[in-house]
C-alpha cells in the first residue's frame, strides 16, 4: 500500500472528513515519527510495533566487484520491530477473540 492509497482508504472509511484533512493527518503522523527518530527517540505504537534508530559503527567493507577494501562511514538506520498484536494477526494466531486490547489497533 502506498501513502496515497492509505489516505484514500482512510478517507473512504471516514466520509465526514475532507480528503485534504485526512492527507494532513497522515502527513503529520509521519512527520512526527520521523522527527522523533531524528531526535533519537523511540516511537511505540502498542499492538503495531516500535520504530527506533540503530547505530552502525564505521568499518572496513569490500567492493563486491573488485574485492578492494573500502571504508564505510558510521551511520544511523531506522529500525522497525513488529508488536505482538500485529505478529499474531499476520500469523493467524489469537483465535476469534477480536475484543482483545492488543488486537484493536486497526
Amino acid at each position: 500500500m502506498t501513502k496515497s492509497e492509505l489516505i484514500a482508504r482512510l478517507a473512504e472509511r471516514n466520509p465526514h472528513l475532507y480528503l485534504r484533512d485526512v492527507e494532513r493527518i497522515v502527513d503529520t503522523v509521519f512527520d512526527e515519527i520521523t522527527q522523533a527518530l531524528v531526535d533519537g527517540d523511540r516511537v511505540e505504537l502498542r499492538g503495531f510495533g516500535a520504530f527506533s534508530v540503530k547505530h552502525r559503527d564505521a568499518r572496513m567493507g569490500r567492493n563486491p566487484r573488485t574485492g578492494e577494501a573500502v571504508e564505510v562511514e558510521a551511520k544511523r538506520l531506522p529500525f522497525f520491530k513488529t508488536g505482538k498484536g500485529l505478529r499474531e494477526r499476520l500469523n493467524g494466531e489469537g483465535g476469534d477473540d477480536s475484543s482483545s486490547k492488543e488486537d484493536n489497533w486497526h
